[in-house]
């Protein structure tokens, strides 16, 4: 929820995150995660960033024992977030216009002193440049998340 501390991922979430992914794991189901964040919460300092590591590490098992991940990313994903758990969907869905990305454009745009071009970090931008695989109108995620699924009841391999 966004309207909390921008939605970032405390130590909580990290492990809310964790226990879904090795459920899914164990009773091997497939995994889709909305994900909106202001990235990790700095309020809790290394700990919240660890939860990085740990989220990321419980999705690499995932899908080593050939589990489907789907991340959908809603508008805004950035920061920790986008840099660990978000990004790695073996099928990336994206809501239009979500703003998705590290760190946020005007402070890219500080660091490096140049303006981007338009629509940088939207995920129509994203889905362009081979981030995102589709980008899907909240409407209608449910119809495509029941198709994803459909075609791959086996896992992501079948």
């Amino acid at each position: 929820d966004s309207r909390f501390f921008m939605g970032s991922m405390s130590t909580a979430v990290g492990e809310k995150i964790t226990r879904a992914v090795e459920y899914a794991t164990a009773k091997r189901l497939p995994l889709v995660i909305f994900s909106a964040s202001g990235g990790a919460r700095m309020q809790e300092g290394i700990f919240s960033l660890m939860q990085m590591a740990k989220t990321s590490a419980a999705i690499q098992r995932f899908s080593a024992k050939g589990g489907l991940y789907v991340s959908v990313l809603t508008h805004p994903t950035t920061g920790g977030v986008t840099a660990s758990f978000a990004s790695l969907g073996d099928i990336m869905l994206a809501e239009p216009g979500a703003l998705i990305g590290f760190a946020g454009p005007r402070v890219i745009e500080q660091t490096i002193g140049e303006k981007l071009p338009a629509g940088f970090q939207r995920s129509e931008f994203q889905m362009e440049h081979g981030f995102v695989d589709q980008v899907v109108p909240r409407s209608q995620l449910r119809d495509t998340l029941i198709q994803v699924l459909q075609l791959h009841a086996g896992g992501k391999h079948e």
